[in-house]
């Protein structure tokens, strides 16, 4: 390899643009920031209106304290009326939990959102989750956090994928502020939204969050937002213990997922419009609020009480049945709010319940491990689960069996479920997700591994006339070929003929036309020490099929030629080398030990039966 191609290469394709990105995301973590205390502002501002008739914004509160009886029933009905009239006339995209949406836009829609979907989604929110709505506000800040980043990426002369970072850098910043948790967001950024590990991207993303983070503390109050008791460095058993936890809470996963996309389906087969569904969905709400009222709302403080072990029993039984169904319920009729909080309620509460089947009973200890595995194993994201729990517990003691908790559930979601909760809404809509990131073989191959050599050419001088009847006597070295090289008495490369210039020859009918002169001269060129990637960029950019492979130092000296079928060699190599499997040093002792056991029990068996 040349020292020139050595040049242009390094390990990132990041440039001095990502500091112009870098200082737009910090803006955009202040902006972030503060929509986050608004969004909760708002929510403890509609809680005190709904439930206890108050006229005020403070700390978020839970509706469980209320003393309407049999009246609160019909709050959530209310709310999931004003948000149904919300979606229909304001904005289809604030139904949900908006990931999903999130998502669609920065796939689908070039990273563009509309600026009504940046007010009207927390103040959706807000309502829903205020009129006891079982939702967390990590999904609306995600998706009004991305807003705003979306609508100041639209102010300035940027390509979707800088839009697409800007609008993440919301996502994450508003995440960040939410929950006082920026590392947990930007693995979130990472696992679920930019669908690319790239400088370019996360140092922006990773600015925002940090600014938003920052901010949080003179804005919300410092972290964590769930404090809990460090428990003490955890041993063997409770290693072995935090893998079967993650492994019940990767089925339960599983059952939740297939819980709210079963009563999504239901909604879908009502014979009324989509606009009356979250009413509905209230009713169920307002049902179980009557049985469980705590697990109406945010749930905060049910997830502190279960983080510190005060939360055992029937009542943890009832609270997690309760809060899966009016919470699938809901999601599934179209309401809108956020799906983490009530993940890590659920797999808290699951935690819970086997506890004292588990090694020292420490339901809060197990409850937290269960938190992670749940977020881990239903959103798909097991590292930002681990960063999550984390930050949010300062429980560093717990990182070991976070890990394992974590990966079990995320390992049986895999292997069991085609796609997680946030991205199957967005399937179901015509979208295909692939959340594997892999290298793409092209940025590993040189041109010269795949360019076919020994071209054969044509001479600049040869008559048309003679090219033709060549081919038509199907030359076995030119007729199989689409385009040849041509060059002069010297061997100089001078252009390419395709058979598209042979039949404009032919139409114009001009016996003394040379090869030479129809063939292109304006060559588009490859080289030997290529990366296969940038000469496949040449191809698609000039709509060709085949690129000349020239000397670096002679661009006259043609040394191949490099076609489609080259470029897809490469991809069907790559696709075979995971699927083949070579022979390790224990193959063959292994393959004799298997041979030597089944021969001794067919040996047994023979035996037996001449016994008989």
């Amino acid at each position: 390899m040349t020292a020139v191609a050595h040049t242009h290469r390094g390990d990132f394709t990041a440039n001095p643009r990502v500091l112009v990105l870098a200082a737009m995301a910090a803006l955009i973590g202040v902006a972030s920031a503060c929509v986050a205390l608004i969004l909760t502002k708002l929510i403890s501002f509609f809680t005190n209106v709904f439930y206890f008739g108050r006229f005020t914004a403070g700390e978020l509160s839970s509706p469980a304290n209320n003393h309407l009886g049999i009246w609160a029933l019909f709050i959530p009905v209310l709310g999931g009326l004003i948000i149904g009239l919300m979606a229909r006339y304001g904005s289809e995209k604030i139904r949900g939990h908006g990931i999903p949406e999130a998502l669609e836009a920065i796939l689908i829609g070039r990273s563009r959102m509309e600026p009504k979907v940046a007010v009207l989604k927390p103040l959706s929110s807000a309502i829903s989750i205020g009129a006891g709505g079982p939702f967390g506000a990590e999904g609306p800040i995600i998706m009004t956090g991305g807003a705003f980043g979306s609508l100041f990426g639209q102010a300035f002369h940027l390509s979707a994928p800088e839009r697409k970072t800007l609008l993440v850098a919301g996502a994450a910043g508003g995440m960040a502020a939410i929950f006082a948790a920026p590392v947990a967001s930007v693995l979130l950024a990472v696992e679920l939204l930019l669908f690319e590990w790239k400088p370019r991207s996360f140092i922006p993303v990773a600015t925002a969050a940090a600014v938003a983070g920052a901010l949080r503390v003179p804005l919300m109050g410092p972290g964590p937002v769930f404090l809990t008791v460090p428990h003490a460095p955890l041993g063997l058993v409770a290693l072995g213990g935090a893998l079967a936890v993650g492994l019940v809470v990767g089925f339960a996963s599983g059952l939740i997922t297939r819980l709210v996309y079963v009563c999504e389906d239901l909604f879908e087969k009502l014979p009324i419009h989509w606009m009356w569904w979250p009413a509905i969905g209230g009713i169920v709400v307002g049902l179980g609020g009557l049985f469980y009222p705590h697990a109406l709302g945010v749930g905060y403080d049910v997830i502190r009480d279960e983080l510190n072990g005060r939360l055992v029993g029937l009542f943890v039984l009832g609270l997690l049945i309760t809060k899966a169904v009016i919470w699938s319920a809901s999601l599934g009729s179209g309401n809108s709010g956020g799906v983490l909080a009530p993940l890590l309620l659920m797999g808290g509460a699951l935690g819970a319940l086997v506890a004292p089947l588990l090694p020292s009973g420490d339901a809060g200890l197990w409850a937290t491990l269960a938190m992670g595995a749940m977020m881990a194993g239903t959103m798909g994201a097991p590292f930002t689960a681990i960063a999550f729990m984390t930050e949010a517990t300062h429980d560093i003691n717990i990182l070991p069996g976070l890990l394992i908790a974590a990966f079990a559930a995320d390992a049986v979601t895999v292997l069991l479920m085609k796609r997680s909760i946030l991205t199957e809404k967005i399937a179901r809509r015509g979208t295909h997700v692939t959340r594997e990131y892999s290298v793409n073989p092209l940025h590993l191959v040189r041109v010269s591994d795949v360019m076919e050599k020994d071209v054969p050419t044509v001479p600049a001088s040869l008559p048309v006339d003679g090219l033709f009847e060549r081919l038509a006597d199907e030359d076995p070295v030119l007729a199989r070929r689409q385009e040849w090289p041509v060059v002069d008495e010297t061997d100089r490369l001078v252009g390419v003929v395709t058979r598209g210039d042979l039949v404009r020859a032919f139409e114009r009918d001009d016996d003394n036309t040379t090869v030479g002169d129809i063939g292109s001269q304006r060559l588009i060129v490859t080289y030997e020490d290529e990366l296969l990637d940038d000469a496949t960029t040449k191809m698609i950019e000039h709509d060709i099929g085949r690129l000349p492979v020239v000397d670096r130092a002679d661009p006259a000296k043609l040394v191949g030629l490099l076609g489609r079928a080259g470029v897809m060699a490469v991809w069907l190599y790559a696709t075979r080398e995971e699927q083949t499997r070579d022979s390790g040093w224990l193959s063959g002792g292994l393959k004799g030990l298997r041979s030597r056991v089944a021969m001794r029990l067919r040996r047994k068996s023979r035996g037996n039966g001449g016994d008989d």
